[in-house]
Formats: structure tokens, sequence, C-alpha cells
């Protein structure tokens, strides 16, 4: 049961790191855009190459998390998440911060997809909606406290040390992942990585019905959190 806990503990952390790193550092646009001699706007732009690499790297993740098993692509995508976070933090351009938002991005959501899939591999198929009901309790405190999080951080110590304390998380992570949390799935060389196959398998999913009903309800909560943020 302790192991139980600990896994699910770590998998919700995992779905959480994404929402968590947009949303400590909304407050500091102002602050980054002064110290950095541009306007909000164009501080903006990081929050839009993170949304940008978001939604790429969920396309990436999924083949690769089957062809080469669980635990190798999500270390490598908190390791991406970390060089990235440390590239934030340094950056002294905001033509920099866009892009090491962008792999920050390509980085973190590896923590969107792989905690679904490994849930998948662990628990039967009865219990799956009452572990995933527990990954959504950890993903729904992220908006809550990050924002205050990160306000406080800027305010005492300046908007660097948001990056810093993403950069302090991604290597938690990592060294959880990698002690704690079990391969759950052998690496499958009958998977494609061939664009066409990818392609193909996506279209796949786009003819099931039922698939619009749940992206369209994911959707309007997604929407509804980041508008009121």
């Amino acid at each position: 049961m302790k192991n139980r806990s600990i896994l699910i503990l770590i998998l919700g952390l995992l779905s959480a790191i994404g929402p968590f790193s947009i949303d400590t550092y909304l407050s500091g646009f102002p602050t980054i855009a002064k110290d950095l001699g541009v306007t909000v706007d164009e501080v903006a732009y990081s929050l839009s190459s993170f949304f940008i690499g978001i939604s790429v790297g969920q396309l990436i993740y999924g083949p690769l998390l089957d062809r080469f098993g669980r635990k190798k692509p999500l270390m490598i995508g908190l390791s991406i998440y970390m060089v990235a976070s440390l590239a934030c933090a340094t950056a002294n351009s905001v033509e920099v911060l866009i892009v090491a938002r962008f792999l920050q991005a390509l980085g973190a959501c590896v923590g969107m997809v792989a905690p679904r899939a490994i849930v998948r591999d662990i628990f039967p198929v009865e219990e799956t909606a009452k572990i995933f009901s527990l990954l959504m309790l950890i993903l729904g405190v992220s908006p809550i406290i990050a924002p205050s999080v990160g306000s406080y951080m800027i305010t005492l110590m300046g908007w660097h040390s948001v990056f810093y304390m993403q950069f302090g998380l991604g290597v938690i992570l990592f060294l959880a992942c990698y002690f704690a949390l079990p391969e759950s799935k052998k690496p499958d060389e009958s998977i494609s990585l061939k664009p066409r196959a990818i392609i193909l398998s996506i279209i796949d999913i786009l003819k099931v019905p039922q698939f619009y009903t749940y992206a369209f309800a994911g959707a309007l909560i997604s929407a509804g959190v980041y508008a009121y943020l």
C-alpha cells in the first residue's frame, strides 16, 4: 500500500509539472519585461511557445513510449526539462526565453503523457478510473497554489528563482522516477516511428466518434482553467 501511494504521488506530480510550469511565472511578466527591456506582450510569446511545445510534444512521446518502454523516454524528457529550466533562469534576452520555454515544454509534456500510459500498464482495468481521479486531484491543486508560490518567489528573490525552482522540481522527479518508478512496459520494436505510420494511427483515432466527446469535454475544462488564469 505504501509503494502504491508513492507511485500514485509520483505519477500525479509528473502530470502536474506542465501546468505548474505555466502558472508559476505568470505574475512575473511585468518584472521580466522590465529586466529584459521589452514589452509584456513580447514576454507573453514565451507562454505561446510553451503551449506549442506542449502540443507538439504529446504527439512525439506517444509513439516513443510505446517503442522504447516508459522509463527511457520519461527520463530523457525530464532531462530536457531540467536543462531548459536552467536556460530560462539564465536567459538574458526575450528571444532566448521564448526558445527555452519551447524546449521546457517539450520536456514537461512527457509528464502529461507517460503517467496515463503507466496507469494502464500497472493497475487493473476496474481501478483505472479511481487512479485517474487521484491523479486529477493532485493535478487540480497545481493551478491553485502555483500562481501564489510564483508570486511570492518573484517578489522575494526575482523572476529567475521561479525557473531555478522548476529545475529543482525536475531533479526531484528525475530521481524519484529513476529509483522508485518501475518499468511498466518492455520496448516493442514492432512499433514504427515513421511519420506515415504515426499519422495513420492518429487518423484511426480520429475515426472513433467517442474520441470527440472526451476531447471536447477535456478541452472545455482546460479552456476554463486557462481563461481564469
